[in-house]
């Protein structure tokens, strides 16, 4: 769309998109989802989306993962793609086979705009300096929770135990279908 290549732009060049392209993007989106549990990641980033998420929607909790830009910087640094199939390589934890080829079609693996070492260190500093205000935002309603740590496996199992006591009882496999 429109709106979509304006926010490509701004990504390719680190950084962040605006936020009335952004909140139009997610808002739209949300039309509809009224009546379902839905998480949001990575938006609100300012206290001007989340206001303007506020007037649309009802949230009633907000999680924030604490890990340090460090280890954000290293994974999305270390991540590199097939660009025909979309397949998506970690030199640190799933590497290709033979460095820089793809594991299937022995082309070329790029690394995109946005995981480069100078772009993702722009958008960090961009987000921390926009984010801090908006968890402020959110913990003075009483609605935010955090996490830290720098391992998936490690603190996931407290997300997931804390979401269990804010959605209805359902399993992992019917978590993922709409009710």
């Amino acid at each position: 769309t429109e709106v979509g290549i304006l926010a490509k732009f701004y990504i390719d060049q680190g950084h962040l998109i605006p936020d009335d392209i952004m909140t139009r993007l997610v808002l739209n989106e949300l039309k509809g989802l009224d009546r379902y549990n839905w998480l949001l990641d990575g938006f609100p980033r300012t206290v001007a989306q989340a206001e303007a998420l506020d007037k649309e929607c009802k949230i009633d909790t907000v999680i924030d993962l604490d890990v340090p830009f460090e280890t954000i910087k290293s994974r999305l640094t270390a991540r590199w793609i097939h660009p025909a199939s979309g397949r998506v390589y970690n030199l640190e934890f799933s590497p290709p086979k033979v460095q820089g080829i793809d594991d299937i079609t022995g082309e070329p693996l790029v690394q995109r705009d946005d995981d480069k070492p100078e772009t993702v260190t722009k958008r960090l500093q961009a987000y921390d300096a926009q984010t801090k205000p908006v968890l402020q935002y959110y913990q003075k309603k009483g609605l935010l929770k955090s996490f830290s740590g720098t391992e998936t496996n490690k603190i996931w199992p407290h997300i997931y135990a804390f979401l269990q006591t804010k959605l209805p009882d359902v399993s992992q496999k019917d978590a993922a279908t709409p009710r």
